[in-house]
């Protein structure tokens, strides 16, 4: 099945467990396969943002912690190096291809506040129209809302971000990797006879009692904040794609309507 919508604007956003190893080190070779991809799709012509978790993940293991930090001030510190080493990393990976990448770190009162938001905008468009690709991620050494309860107002974790973002920029399509294929009307790692759900027109009570708990230890996020983001999306009228971030170049097919992971949409399909 495919769509008929045509994808010119697209928001990508990776999990802490697709940047990162089980060990906590840094995943380089998805981090690589991310950056060939999304340059590639610039080249096509594709306008493209990336949101991009994992900076306590990758702070904690740059300082040779042994465990994530549970004291605020800790994660946050743990968070600013993270960022750092990540951005860097970023440049240097889109550099290889030509490309150049600009980091916006938010708060949800830059989202929330009119002016705010409108200047957040026109930054993104700016950046867009210059072939820049914008790297954005929830400013965690301001902004405790996340790393402290998970819950906010306006952010609390990164699905709900993207979503956010992919409205500010008045987006397309939402493509969030995550470490599962989609969604399921049951949980695949503890039921073998689970279905991925390939199409979603409205997010139900029924749906959201299939979504669970966090995922691993890497990351906050689970089924239900994407749902949440998925909810936003549909409201705005923007496609979202829940898939495998394990298969970078899934990409490809996604922009162009395949039936990869779980789509979320208003719009009737075809075959």
């Amino acid at each position: 099945m495919q769509t008929d919508r045509k994808v010119r604007r697209l928001v990508v956003k990776v999990g802490t467990s697709t940047l990162t190893r089980d060990t906590g080190s840094l995943n380089l070779q998805n981090m690589e396969r991310l950056a060939r991809v999304l340059s590639d799709l610039e080249g096509m012509g594709y306008q493209v943002v990336l949101v991009s978790s994992g900076a306590i993940g990758i702070g904690t293991k740059k300082l040779r912690l042994e465990e994530r930090p549970t004291q605020l001030r800790m994660k946050q510190a743990t968070a600013a190096v993270g960022q750092c080493m990540m951005m860097h990393i970023y440049d240097k990976l889109f550099s290889e291809y030509n490309r150049t990448v600009a980091q916006i770190l938010l708060t949800g009162e830059d989202v929330d506040a009119p002016i705010r938001s409108q200047h957040l905008h026109n930054t993104f468009e700016a950046l867009l129209e210059l072939g820049v690709i914008p790297v954005v991620n929830e400013n965690d050494s301001v902004s405790s809302a996340e790393i402290e309860t998970g819950h906010c107002k306006v952010l609390g974790d990164n699905d709900t971000l993207s979503a956010i973002v992919a409205r500010l920029c008045e987006a397309d399509l939402l493509v969030l990797f995550s470490d599962i294929d989609g969604l399921y009307d049951a949980d695949p790692r503890s039921n073998p006879e689970a279905n991925l759900i390939h199409h979603v027109t409205a997010i139900t009570p029924e749906l959201r009692a299939m979504a669970g708990g966090a995922g691993t230890w890497r990351g906050t996020g689970g089924m239900a904040t994407k749902l949440n983001a998925a909810q936003l999306c549909l409201d705005a009228g923007i496609d979202m794609v829940i898939a495998n971030g394990s298969n970078m170049e899934s990409l490809y097919d996604i922009v162009e309507g395949a039936n990869v992971g779980t789509r979320f949409s208003v719009l009737s399909q075809k075959e």
